[in-house]
């Protein structure tokens, strides 16, 4: 076996792409996994280090796990939002997977799986170290439990994404164990990374404590089962999806947040409503925030300029989102950044006080609110780096909860239970009552509800592909999906390269 091919091995062994540059990146032992064994403290180090695998944001680099790649592929290519910037402004990157003319050597196709498969491996060395660690068996459970919900969370993605994925759930002892273990080199099918999925999820629902027994931040029972909840509605099990929503519900450790406004605000950060919220700054004891998640969504300068910008322009409310929401829904203004292209030259104030000019010297004509982090130093804070804005990211909420509880009610032929939930989340955004009997018309007024109270956090395209109304809606607003293809994105060129043509490529690509 020649040198290259083993280098090639080795990047594919863990689809982990860890900058190994030798070939002996396989035969160092797992770092941390003796000295967490001689040293307790090392063993929480481990799992923060898993948690900031969730900051990790080099969609050119290292991979990315929640920065601009993620945006592109959860919010850009959905009906909710549009590439925005200039019209070439990475037209061959952003624009593809806009309009669905990508390719398996899109880049940030490849980021996003190699960011993803960055952090399963930092997850399954801190398990492997976690293993001999010297703290005691329920300290060990609740960290083993919320490395296995974030390696779960990172599959729940790539399956929704790719389909059927390899299986890496350890650490190769060496290059030769991995050549001889097919799970490094070819894909599991979908129905076993759920299985993955929904292992590592009941784990930390068995282990995790409860919110209020936790530090502020950190994965808990609820968080746990909220996410296999979710899991459970993609698999359209709605008992499960009930039994689980009802238990958060139930247990009194959440709620609604008064202002939805305040949600995506430093002040609204790790509220009442929050469930799994990336974190950012102060919260992680770090001066760091998700490369570029602000900057790129930022309002950018165009035609006559004259002000200094917030960013790059990407990822910018679609018009058909804007123009769908009801004129009384108050949630539209927290979501959408409107720059006033009244001639009058007013400006748009945004909550802080900043002064946004108006179109003539903007690019766009919508912004995400919920992307937008203060650069006043109001109590918000700010130290000049835009790339790294600490900027907490709302993963699941509460108010996904409820949805997700009012979905399962009805399928189960419980509309009391959907129509009530519905209703809680439409007072506050101060929209009347439904009354509906329920079946067909109850499924589709609680899939509009999901769009608008959960419009642009990475959830709207996952969620059409799920409901079967993909290729309608794409195509309604202009995009060109194929039916039967873009439902999935396809394997990165790279990696069915370097798996020697083992692993297989997605239909239609």
């Amino acid at each position: 076996m020649n040198s290259v091919y083993i280098k090639n091995l080795i990047v594919i062994v863990s689809l982990l792409l860890l900058n190994a540059c030798s070939e002996d990146f396989l035969e160092i032992p797992v770092q941390g996994a003796a000295t967490a064994e001689s040293d307790p403290a090392l063993a929480e180090k481990l799992v923060t280090g898993v948690y900031n695998s969730l900051i990790s944001g080099d969609a050119f680099g290292n991979g990315d796990a929640h920065g601009i790649a993620f945006i592109s592929l959860t919010n850009i290519i959905s009906d909710d939002a549009d590439k925005g910037s200039t019209p070439n402004d990475q037209i061959g990157i952003i624009g593809e997977l806009d309009n669905f003319t990508h390719t398996p050597t899109n880049v940030f196709v490849g980021s996003i799986w190699k960011g993803h498969y960055n952090a399963i491996s930092r997850c399954n060395q801190a398990l492997k170290a976690l293993e001999t660690a010297s703290v005691d068996d329920t300290k060990k459970q609740q960290f083993i439990g919320e490395v296995r919900f974030i390696r779960g969370y990172y599959y729940f993605n790539l399956v929704r994404w790719f389909g059927g994925v390899p299986a890496v759930l350890r650490v190769p002892e060496s290059a030769a164990d991995a050549n001889s273990d097919d799970a490094f080199r070819t894909r599991a099918s979908s129905e076993e990374i759920y299985n993955i999925i929904i292992n590592d999820l009941q784990y930390a629902v068995d282990h995790l404590p409860l919110r209020n027994a936790t530090q502020k931040g950190r994965i808990n029972k609820g968080t746990a089962e909220g996410m296999l909840a979710k899991v459970y509605m993609y698999r359209k099990d709605w008992q499960k999806v009930f039994d689980l929503s009802s238990e958060v519900v139930n247990s009194g450790q959440f709620a609604l947040l008064n202002d939805y406004a305040k949600i995506w605000r430093f002040e609204g950060n790790n509220s009442v409503e929050s469930m799994f919220e990336i974190q950012t700054g102060t919260f992680n004891n770090t001066d760091f925030g998700v490369r570029g998640y602000c900057v790129w969504q930022g309002p950018r300068v165009g035609g006559k300029g004259g002000w200094t910008d917030l960013g790059f322009g990407f990822c910018t409310p679609s018009g058909n989102l804007v123009q769908s929401y009801d004129p009384a829904d108050t949630r539209r203004l927290s979501t959408v950044i409107e720059i006033d292209n009244s001639e009058t030259h007013k400006g748009t104030i945004l909550y802080d006080g900043y002064r946004i000019p108006s179109k003539d010297s903007i690019e766009n004509l919508y912004y995400n609110y919920k992307a937008y982090h203060s650069e006043l130093r109001k109590g918000e804070p700010y130290l000049g780096n835009r790339d790294n804005k600490q900027k907490n990211i709302q993963i699941l909420r509460y108010a996904d909860i409820l949805l997700m509880q009012a979905e399962a009610a009805n399928e189960l032929g419980q509309p009391d239970i959907a129509i009530s939930n519905l209703n809680m989340l439409r007072a506050r955004a101060g929209l009347a009552p439904v009354s509906i009997a329920g079946g067909t018309a109850l499924r589709e007024t609680i899939w509009n509800e999901r769009r608008f109270e959960l419009a642009m956090e990475h959830d709207r395209f996952f969620d059409i592909v799920r409901q079967g109304r993909a290729a309608e809606i794409m195509n309604a607003v202009g995009k060109h999906f194929v039916k039967g293809k873009h439902e999935l994105l396809p394997i990165p060129a790279l990696q069915i390269e370097l798996s020697g043509g083992r692993m297989e490529q997605n239909p239609g690509y």
